[in-house]
């Protein structure tokens, strides 16, 4: 009896013995060795590495360039705000099935499936002047209102943060769109038979639904915005104040030669995102909503 019970204890390690490996190996094991990296002063190429202690990490706190690319970071946040309360709506509006409802969620999906280089080429088609925006700005007759979308330093990043917003929405919208329908049907039912309306419905039953789902999302959004590099890099390779957390480490790291100090960045940003989601799994809480 002990020997079956010891079995039945062992065997499960027995099958999470390789996945923990690999995870160890390709992932904690290079974190612990990026960690080291960032206590040396390194090029990447000599095989001796001078170990400076935490004098990479002092340079990054006295380095406006670093807060700079931080705070761009917010210009994103600011998107994914907008995203998710885009997302949000057009999934209340879609849960609500009518005509042509199935090829409307097609087209606000599509472009998450798209590649993002791909996507930052229309856009620099899209942005540059005498492009599509200036055409349609132009068409709404807000002539006055052309600016140089990319080229100017106080609207660059806004521009940039647009994009972000069309590219991502759809997976927020999928995200939300999947929880609402997992609602118990028969509690819109009910709702309907009190005479609730369709705002009621969606603060007291859609919005206490898919509150796991919310906090996910901004989870996401946040850890995102923080460690974004996609668009700015290929669209302006993070130039006229577009360089970003994620930017600005690579670059330190392969056009500067000093991996050192890149690696202190990369543990930092890591840093910065355990914090961060730290913080937001305290604010939301998991209160075991029953509505499904």
């Amino acid at each position: 009896m002990f020997k079956e019970k010891t079995k039945r204890q062992f065997v499960p390690w027995l099958y999470l013995l390789l996945p923990i490996g690999l995870l160890a190996l390709f992932t904690y094991l290079p974190v612990i060795n990026m960690f080291w990296y960032s206590t040396t002063e390194w090029d990447g190429f000599d095989p001796h590495k001078k170990f400076v202690g935490f004098h990479n990490y002092v340079k990054i706190v006295k380095n406006p360039e670093i807060f700079h690319s931080l705070f761009n970071s917010l210009y994103y946040f600011g998107g994914a705000v907008i995203q998710i309360s885009l997302a949000l709506f057009l999934a209340t509006v879609l849960s609500y099935r009518f005509r042509g409802s199935n090829i409307f969620k097609g087209f606000l999906v599509f472009p998450y499936l798209l590649n993002s280089v791909a996507v930052s080429l229309a856009f620099l088609y899209l942005y540059k002047g005498g492009g599509g925006l200036d055409l349609l700005v132009k068409h709404l007759g807000l002539g006055r209102f052309l600016t140089l979308w990319l080229g100017n330093p106080h609207i660059v990043n806004f521009s940039l943060a647009g994009v972000s917003v069309w590219r991502y929405m759809g997976l927020n919208l999928v995200l939300f769109l999947g929880a609402i329908q997992s609602i118990n049907p028969e509690l819109f039912e009910a709702a309907q038979l009190d005479r609730a309306n369709r705002w009621h419905q969606f603060r007291y039953i859609i919005l206490p639904g898919i509150k796991r789902i919310t906090a996910l999302s901004v989870i996401l959004a946040v850890s995102g915005s923080i460690g974004v590099f996609e668009i700015p890099y290929i669209m302006l390779n993070g130039s006229n104040g577009t360089t970003t957390f994620v930017i600005q480490t690579l670059k330190t790291a392969f056009v500067l030669n000093q991996v050192g100090l890149a690696s202190a960045l990369a543990v930092t940003l890591l840093g910065i995102v355990l914090v961060v989601t730290f913080v937001q799994r305290k604010i939301f809480k998991d209160e075991g909503v029953d509505l499904v």
